[in-house]
């Protein structure tokens, strides 16, 4: 059985999480409710702690705002590069 990997939206994390805990509190076991949500519960487990009870919304954000940070990260680091380079042509003259 091969089961191809799925990646998952914030949103769909979120709401996954509420139908599990909506699920658990109408008396489903655990392996009822991870076999309807298709994850494993290692994953349900990771996504409750990094979720943290955030909103929808508020996962969104978050989200732009690690991107946002990446971008930002790679430019910090290709400026430090060209800046290196010129101290290195500048010694050599």
């Amino acid at each position: 059985m091969n089961k191809k990997r799925r990646r998952h939206t914030a949103e769909q994390i979120i709401k996954k999480l509420r139908d599990a805990d909506a699920m658990l509190a109408a008396d489903k076991s655990v392996g009822e409710v991870l076999q309807a949500l298709e994850v494993s519960e290692a994953t349900l487990s990771r996504w409750r702690s990094q979720s943290g009870g955030m909103k929808s919304e508020e996962a969104k954000r978050l989200k732009a705002l690690e991107e946002e940070n990446n971008r930002l990260k790679k430019i910090v680091a290709d400026q430090a590069l060209d800046i290196s380079m010129l101290k290195e042509i500048t010694r050599r003259n």
